[in-house]
């Protein structure tokens, strides 16, 4: 997310709380966009919880929607600030999939509806220089990933239905599959 004229909608304390279940919550709706490249890779950043020691995972990139914006210009302005990347609308396929997700960190629960869109893109370098100053503390790196790499991992990957998304590129009838209420927790939702 930017730096805009419109307040942040979370900021994180980094602090974890003590009683999981008095950490303050907050809800929003995402756009997660999976990039694919020539050669079937997935761009995917390395996040964290900087509350736990070496907690980490894989993540698409996307984010939380401004007041007034559609999926799709979330989608295009996601992808800018978190890769450097100039998204052509044109190219967003979506959305593919939808899910209700919980995610518990050490110093807040964040419920998000989430929307997953496709884009196939040439290869590019990740330029990180607009990341907010909170992505700038979790995110610890990013990578394209293979299909072999993704099946062959034992990290954490969210969504954890990443490959059947992936799936979908060919499959435009199917869209959007609803994928649910899901929880991707480094300390479990406990309310």
């Amino acid at each position: 997310m930017t730096e805009s004229a419109h307040p942040p909608v979370r900021t994180r304390s980094f602090s974890p709380v003590e009683n999981p279940a008095l950490r303050p919550r907050v809800s929003r709706r995402t756009v997660r966009v999976l990039l694919l490249n020539p050669d079937g890779g997935t761009l995917l950043f390395q996040d964290s919880d900087p509350g736990l020691v070496d907690m980490q995972w894989w993540v698409t990139p996307g984010g939380g929607m401004d007041p007034g914006e559609s999926e799709t210009e979330t989608a295009v302005r996601e992808v800018r600030e978190e890769t450097g990347f100039d998204l052509d609308l044109d190219k967003l396929l979506g959305p593919v999939a939808r899910r209700h997700v919980v995610h518990g960190y050490s110093d807040q629960v964040i419920e998000q509806d989430e929307a997953f869109y496709l884009a196939q893109v040439d290869t590019f370098d990740v330029d990180v220089s607009a990341h907010t100053p909170e992505e700038q503390i979790t995110f610890k790196g990013w990578r394209w990933w293979s299909k072999e790499d993704l099946r062959a991992s034992d990290e954490w990957i969210w969504p954890r239905e990443l490959e059947e998304i992936l799936l979908l590129l060919d499959q435009p009838d199917r869209w959007p599959v609803e994928l649910g209420v899901q929880e991707e927790s480094t300390v479990p939702d406990v309310a």
